[in-house]
């Protein structure tokens, strides 16, 4: 557990580094929101083997708002 609280503390100062941080936050929790959206949808649509498309759309959305939405999709990504 420390080990990753560690592994997500530093990849947050990493990806601060250039940028303010409530700029970053803000993108990180718009991200994590596109994460959900597509989550949601995928669930909603039900369909068999869908599951790719909406992860896919889900980063793709979240990596768009800079790098806190891309950090926030990295960190929430499903591992294939």
């Amino acid at each position: 557990m420390k080990l990753l609280t560690g592994l997500v503390f530093c990849s947050l100062v990493l990806g601060v580094s250039s940028r303010s941080f409530f700029s970053f936050l803000g993108e990180a929790f718009d991200g994590a929101r596109d994460m959900w959206r597509a989550y949601s949808d995928m669930r909603e649509a039900n369909y068999i083997n869908s599951d790719k498309y909406f992860h896919a759309r889900g980063n793709y959305d979240a990596a768009k708002r800079g790098p806190g939405g891309a950090w926030a999709a990295e960190v929430i990504r499903e591992d294939d």
